[in-house]
């Protein structure tokens, strides 16, 4: 077992690590989860997301079984989400906000090695340097709300916010993301199902 630390999480029932090579959330209940990722990608059911870091040469010929196996050797049981950053870890960015009784927090690491825009960036070998989001939902979102916190509210965010700051692409072009960006929403599934996650609904504003 790797040697793991404390991270502070304000969001009820979550235990966050951080190992020398993955933050870690793990969870008492089952989260209901949507998300890109390396493995776990669409929608299951876990106890546990992992982020782990890879070397900004990393290029394993599958890098599913790599984390699968990295997983294996934390003592990670069952389904579990996972993640892949060149992003050192001490960069990790995490906040929690409420409103009412609704808890919203976000876990992100991003690198911004490979900035991309779709349709103006060519296609290119995946790279490591890569956008992050974890989001942690203490409510029950509905399959529709899942995905439009993912494909409208948090890309319009992670959007702007890149915009703001200028990034552009090597061809210089307003970068949009990363060519490798991926987004993870995990919902506790308290309360009843909200229909929808955009701009102007309460998980959207948090």
């Amino acid at each position: 077992m790797i040697n793991q630390d404390s991270m502070e999480l304000d969001f009820p029932g979550i235990i966050a690590t951080l190992s020398p090579e993955a933050p870690m959330l793990r969870s008492a209940k089952n989260l209901h989860v949507l998300a890109s990722a390396v493995v776990g990608g669409g929608l299951m059911h876990t106890h546990c997301i992992v982020n782990r870091h890879v070397h900004k040469d990393y290029h394993h010929p599958d890098p599913a079984s790599d984390l699968r196996a990295y997983a294996a050797g934390c003592g990670i049981p069952g389904p579990f989400v996972g993640l892949m950053t060149a992003v050192y870890l001490d960069r990790t960015q995490r906040a929690t906000l409420h409103d009412g009784d609704m808890t919203i927090a976000a876990i992100v690491t991003a690198g911004l090695s490979n900035p991309a825009t779709p349709g103006l960036s060519p296609p290119a070998r995946p790279l490591p340097g890569t956008i992050n989001i974890i989001l942690l939902v203490d409510a029950q979102l509905s399959p529709a709300a899942m995905v439009n916190a993912v494909i409208i509210t948090t890309t319009e965010v992670k959007t702007q916010l890149l915009l703001e700051r200028g990034v552009r692409t090597p061809k210089g072009y307003p970068a949009t993301g990363t060519s490798t960006d991926a987004v993870v929403v995990a919902c506790t599934g308290r309360g009843g199902s909200l229909p929808y996650a955009g701009p102007a609904t309460r998980v959207g504003w948090l």
